[in-house]
């Protein structure tokens, strides 16, 4: 059966051993750690996250490394706030990255996910071309360590995620498929997205919402089977396609309704 996970959001007051038990207690099997503070990238931690994951059984399927710097989730200042694509903060967050490979080496997964940022359509402009590079930099130092980098979907058509994993030019390149970002950020039916990207998504994040309704801010998230991303028929089609990955419940709230929403999406998910 494929294997059920959660995003486990990590800061410096998260007891992760509680939270690990906490996903293993309500029948899941795995999740993606999101980290955004560098900080966070020490031994000490590490050990800790290894030993809650070992005591319960409970894979890591990916580290979900952050970056420091502005970052605003819209259409006015996203292009030129997120990810690796603004060229003023190109050089640190690569650092960053690297960083961050180094630290998922140590908690023993193979993965890292990150949003690039609003990659161009125009693969002459300079900052596609100057995050091109800088990912087929990135890449070459996870390919040492046996690692595969992930684009987080959303922010770029599916076009042009292809080109840019076909330019970056290294086999260790892949996708976390969002089954709700394409929408929310108006780039694609995700359900679509999958004929031109499906071969490589190699984790997932199951969520729904809608598209936008206004021009400068995102649409809005919503439960799963909600909104318009149609996640049944998407997760069929990686079936499909022969994705084998695991199924990572995102839902990006807080308190007793978010613990009801991610349980109602395991149900759903296993009823699939």
């Amino acid at each position: 059966m494929r294997k059920i996970g959660v995003m486990i959001p990590c800061s410096g007051n998260t007891d992760i051993a509680a939270k690990i038990r906490e996903a293993k207690e309500m029948g899941l099997d795995c999740c993606q750690l999101s980290i955004w503070d560098q900080s966070m990238f020490t031994d000490e931690n590490a050990e800790k996250i290894c030993a809650a994951a070992k005591e319960y059984d409970f894979e890591i399927s990916a580290l979900w490394a952050g970056w420091s710097g502005p970052c605003e989730w819209n259409f006015s200042y996203g292009p030129t706030t997120i990810g690796l694509v603004p060229a003023a903060y190109r050089g640190m967050r690569l650092a960053e990255l690297i960083n961050a490979s180094a630290f998922a080496e140590k908690i023993g997964t193979t993965q890292v996910i990150t949003h690039v940022g609003f990659l161009p359509n125009n693969p002459t402009d300079p900052d596609y071309v100057g995050a091109v590079c800088a990912l087929r930099k990135l890449c070459r130092v996870m390919k040492k360590r046996g690692q595969f980098f992930l684009f987080e979907t959303g922010q770029e058509t599916p076009v042009t995620l292809l080109r840019a994993i076909q330019d970056i030019g290294t086999d260790n390149v892949g996708i976390n498929l969002d089954t709700a970002n394409l929408i929310l950020y108006g780039m694609a039916n995700t359900l679509d997205a999958v004929w031109v990207f499906g071969q490589y998504v190699m984790n997932t994040h199951i969520k729904d919402g809608f598209y936008p309704t206004e021009g400068r801010s995102l649409g809005k998230e919503a439960p799963v089977g909600q909104g318009v991303a149609n996640v049944g028929a998407v997760v069929r089609r990686l079936e499909e396609i022969g994705y084998t990955g695991p199924l990572v419940i995102e839902r990006e709230i807080k308190g007793e309704q978010q613990i009801r929403d991610i349980k109602m999406t395991q149900e759903f998910l296993l009823s699939l």
